[in-house]
């Protein structure tokens, strides 16, 4: 059974049909990426799954069980992280801090039990902490464990951000474009970090610009094109796609 399951789905914005009957399916433990021209419905799509929109038609499966408009939160309980296009970081907290925001879901928030400081949630605090100690070396940022968030370099926030989404340990990570805005020499850090994510037995789901990248890293690309499934399959199957080509290109190219 295939971990994620997308059948027929759609969603409209008053006559915008933004994404039209996409069906596709992302088997455990790869990298499969969603690509197409600006406007193709690539960071909709990721909506409709992380659960930002919920679809006019079609359904979401997780493990065959539907989770089609599901509240993020709830997603992020059966697993289910993603990153943002643009930076969602707390610029007024250390970096640390924002690794460790991820983790929320896995505290306990009795407000009694804070009010009292219990030595538990005490002892819970610390091992949060060294958990995301070592998930921004994980990342590459041990540099900046003792830094303010508003003092890092943009690369590096991008990583951070990662970081946090891999503090809630989920399964399925979705990815919006986290190369964009870096330099070559950070393109591909976060192209070996994509990797290692994989590697350590989670699933990752990436919008991405860079082609160069999209093809190192992907098992699997979807292509769209007008909020329309273009095409799927492996590298170079899609680059060899004319429909592709033009879609890109022009036709007339």
């Amino acid at each position: 059974m295939a971990l994620l399951e997308v059948k027929d789905l759609s969603i409209h914005f008053g006559g915008v049909k933004a994404v039209q009957n996409v069906s596709f399916t992302i088997d455990a433990g790869i990298v499969y990426a969603v690509i197409g021209p600006n406007g193709a419905g690539k960071t909709t799509l990721f909506n409709l799954i992380t659960g930002i929109y919920t679809p006019t038609t079609g359904s979401i499966l997780l493990d065959g069980e539907s989770i089609g408009g599901k509240a993020p939160d709830e997603l992020a309980r059966r697993g289910v992280a993603r990153t943002f296009q643009n930076l969602q970081i707390c610029m007024n907290m250390s970096a640390i801090e924002n690794v460790m925001v991820g983790a929320h879901l896995r505290l306990d928030r009795n407000l009694f039990k804070a009010a009292l400081r219990w030595p538990a949630l005490k002892q819970r605090d610390r091992e949060l902490h060294a958990e995301a100690a070592e998930l921004m070396q994980f990342v590459g940022l041990e540099a900046y464990v003792n830094a303010r968030a508003d003092s890092m370099p943009y690369g590096a926030l991008k990583r951070l951000e990662i970081a946090r989404a891999l503090a809630m340990k989920p399964r399925l990570i979705f990815l919006d474009e986290p190369a964009a805005g870096l330099n070559p020499k950070e393109t591909i850090e976060v192209d070996a970090l994509v990797r290692k994510v994989a590697d350590s037995g989670v699933t990752v789901v990436l919008v991405e610009h860079d082609m160069k990248m999209v093809m190192n890293l992907s098992d699997r690309i979807l292509v769209l094109d007008y909020g329309k499934k273009l095409t799927e399959g492996t590298g170079p199957e899609v680059r060899r796609n004319p429909d592709v080509i033009a879609a890109y290109l022009g036709a007339h190219a």
